[in-house]
């Protein structure tokens, strides 16, 4: 009779537990490659807003906000939401959605009002590094219907389409002054608390009816012919939104907390 080895079958096995090791640890890798490939974007719209090319740092904003909106849910369908990620992502936004547009504005519009236009931007990016931490510590208590003032990514869309709106305008003084209070009620708006829709309710999944149909071609031909007040209108729109619903509907009141998890949404 031949004697068994034992040894065998788990030498035959462990190439396959390596690949499935492997395998984890590239899925718990992708979500983050998304954060850095946010927190690059943010880097190169200040190295384009130095060489003034405010256009393409608009652009590169813009897909730090898609990156965004795609490593949480990355992370929550492959199961590997971590606490780590989210601490890196909030790192990544401060810099993506904070200092960047801070930057853009004042070397767009600030930089030649003298020290309280420099401290709008400081604002900003104080404002906006406040509201992240916010975020993460109330993510478990809040309803998830409303985020509980601007959230950050809205804030520094409302300053790229400010900078889209003005682009290739001779700014006179009182423009930079309306750059600059513009600049203050959005970083104040962000540590505001102030109920602004955060769109989880609505089901993508839906058919949409005709007049949402309608909607959506309209709006399609205003960005083709006017993209930049397009843009104004809809992200500054959506900063006013928040006071607008206190006024009309009051303050809404604090749920019940529920349980916190691993995943993050956008802050």
């Amino acid at each position: 009779m031949i004697p068994r080895r034992h040894g065998t079958k788990r030498l035959r096995r462990r190439p396959w537990h390596e690949l499935r090791e492997r395998r984890r640890k590239s899925i718990f890798l992708l979500p983050s490659l998304l954060t850095t490939g946010n927190l690059f974007c943010g880097f190169f719209a200040m190295l384009l807003t130095v060489d003034g090319r405010y256009t393409e740092a608009t652009l590169a904003i813009f897909v730090a906000m898609i990156m965004d909106m795609l490593d949480g849910r990355v992370a929550r369908l492959m199961k590997a939401t971590s606490q780590f990620g989210v601490e890196y992502d909030s790192l990544a936004d401060i810099v993506s959605f904070g200092v960047a547009p801070a930057f853009m504005l004042y070397w767009f519009a600030l930089r030649d009002l003298g020290r309280p236009a420099w401290f709008a931007a400081f604002l900003f990016v104080i404002c906006g590094a406040l509201r992240l931490a916010r975020f993460n510590v109330i993510t478990g208590t809040a309803d998830k219907r409303y985020f509980v003032g601007l959230p950050i990514p809205a804030g520094a869309a409302v300053a790229c389409s400010v900078v889209i709106l003005l682009q290739g305008e001779d700014l006179t003084r009182w423009m930079r002054v309306s750059v600059a209070v513009v600049t203050y009620l959005v970083a104040l708006l962000m540590v505001s608390t102030f109920h602004y829709w955060s769109f989880k309710e609505f089901d993508w999944a839906k058919r949409p009816p005709v007049h949402t149909l309608l909607i959506v071609v309209l709006a399609g031909m205003i960005v083709a012919t006017k993209h930049e007040v397009f843009l104004f209108l809809v992200f500054g729109g959506y900063a006013v939104s928040g006071p607008v619903r206190r006024l009309i509907v009051g303050h809404t009141p604090t749920p019940a907390p529920i349980e916190a998890t691993g995943s993050r949404d956008h802050p």
